[in-house]
């Protein structure tokens, strides 16, 4: 992604407004007239999650009797809300909370931003009413890709989105190890997530990181961005870590409001690349106006003035997140039916069975459309990729492209993980190829979590050890800010003391949406 684009915001006026994030989750937002509650009907909403499951073939997967079951996806996002739809019991298991918000017991493993539920709702969701045979069910019953999947939940981003590179690497790491520990069966890991990385992948900690995922027999989706077209053969075109050629990047398709897939193009905000060496997306899956979980009261549902809310219970959603998502839960879906399948396999099978979209460019849409009713009938091929790995020991702040967490006004920036420790990644290459980057709930020498499962929620801690601005993490940071039921009851997270440097001012205002 080029420095100005970590996160694009489309509007159906054909505007686009962009901003670099902290986090950088690739969602995007699109304007249009808010539906009165009541009047969404999904049945007649070709992006309806009932539709899209239809088209992209994944309900002919439940007709055949996989539906994700014994299948556990990695989720690292914002945290989850278990409201409808993801309420099930023992549908989301929260792991550990490695957030800023993880010090308050009013936040901890909860979905402030309203992302990290929207894509566990787009992966696994299911209504509680909702029984087998799922293709017979009503529109108005929600599922997911793969229904019976269960979400395993690791937060990272706060309220704004706020996060860093390191606390992501080491929920990758988190989840690497403990896998199929205490009941997990972890084989999916989805990344709505990207930076604007500016050194070569072999050597990114992050892409090095995702790249022991895969090595681990873990399905590592990540989505490819969405800063659009790059023209330079020299640009990177795609996000880190998807920028990673071992491991499944999926840019966004358009359905343009039909359920014929001959009409399907690419929108200008996926991420590509024209020429040269940069890598193109491995194949595009539905990404524009998508039926999604709302979170009442999230920051994105607070501070987005013009969303498109559907309904009491719904938005709609665009961007290479939604896509990355539902890339997420056809990977489950092959798992259930494959349970002994390689990632390499996985991806291949995913890659020969698509769409091969005529009227696109393979170097924007790759080896074209998700197409799951093909991949059911087509044999699980035999096939280990051939392509250059990853070594890492290079840079933690370059993994970082222009994406930095402040606090107090201090810049998190260099070698330092958000405690401000030293981060050697000659060091950490070693302990993450020995599978013991983290030993108990000690992440490069810090106490970042607890060590246990506490019901379905991994246990928490307390940082005591200062940030990289000198202050400690606890006091007074916290107070006033609480989750109370479904609602976010804080003042508003504009110029918050844990914000990235773009989730405030004009990227939000009222006059950017319309």
């Amino acid at each position: 992604m080029t420095p100005t684009k970590g996160w694009s915001l489309d509007f159906t006026g054909g505007r686009r407004l962009s901003a670099v994030l902290s986090i950088a989750l690739l969602m995007t937002a699109f304007a249009a007239p808010i539906v009165r509650a009541g009047d969404y009907d999904p049945s007649s909403d070709v992006n309806s999650m009932t539709l899209t499951t239809d088209y992209i073939g994944a309900q002919a997967w439940w007709a055949a009797g996989y539906t994700g079951k014994g299948v556990d996806v990695a989720l690292i996002d914002s945290g989850v809300v278990e409201i409808q739809g993801l309420s099930t019991p023992g549908k989301v298991l929260h792991g550990p909370d490695l957030s800023l918000e993880s010090q308050s017991s009013d936040l901890i493993h909860l979905d402030t931003f309203g992302h990290g539920t929207f894509m566990a709702g787009l992966i696994a969701g299911r209504d509680d009413a909702l029984t087998a045979p799922y293709e017979q069910a009503p529109a108005s019953a929600y599922r997911g890709v793969a229904p019976d999947a269960r979400i395993v939940s690791v937060k990272v981003a706060t309220a704004d989105g706020g996060t860093d590179v390191s606390q992501v690497i080491a929920a990758i790491d988190w989840v690497v190890e403990h896998r199929n520990q205490d009941g997990l069966h972890i084989r999916v890991l989805n990344l709505s997530y990207g930076t604007n990385s500016s050194q070569w992948f072999g050597v990114d900690p992050l892409a090095y990181a995702v790249e022991r995922a895969w090595d681990a027999g873990i399905v590592v989706v990540a989505a490819a961005g969405n800063s659009g077209y790059q023209a330079k053969g020299s640009s990177p075109a795609l996000a880190n870590p998807a920028f990673d050629r071992r491991i499944i990047a999926v840019g966004s398709s358009d359905s343009n409001g039909t359920i014929n897939i001959s009409d399907d193009t690419m929108p200008d905000f996926s991420a590509s690349a024209k020429t040269g060496s940069a890598r193109a997306p491995d194949f595009v899956a539905p990404g524009v106006h998508i039926q999604g979980l709302r979170v009442r009261g999230s920051y994105i549902d607070d501070h987005v003035e013009g969303k498109t809310v559907l309904d009491a219970r719904f938005m709609r959603g665009s961007g290479t997140s939604e896509s990355a998502a539902i890339v997420s839960g056809a990977a489950a879906l092959i798992l259930d039916k494959y349970p002994d399948a390689t990632p390499d396999q996985v991806k291949r099978l995913l890659k020969t069975t698509a769409y091969d979209m005529p009227t696109q460019n393979s170097r924007q849409v790759g080896a074209g459309e998700l197409r799951l009713g093909t991949a059911l009938s087509a044999s699980l091929p035999n096939y280990t990729q051939t392509v250059e790995r990853a070594r890492g020991g290079g840079s933690i702040e370059l993994a970082r492209g222009s994406d930095h967490l402040t606090r107090d006004g201090v810049v998190l920036k260099g070698e330092h993980d958000i405690f401000g420790k030293w981060l050697n990644a000659d060091v950490l290459n070693l302990l993450e190829a020995a599978g013991n980057s983290w030993s108990g709930g000690t992440w490069n020498g810090s106490d970042w979590t607890g060590n246990s499962w506490s019901g379905n929620s991994w246990s928490g801690n307390s940082w005591s050890g200062n940030s990289w601005s000198g202050n400690s993490w606890s006091g007074s940071s916290w107070s006033g800010n609480s989750w109370s039921g479904s609602s976010w009851s804080g003042s508003s997270w504009s110029g918050s003391s844990w914000s990235g440097n773009s989730w405030s001012g004009s990227s939000w205002s009222t006059s950017g949406w319309n």
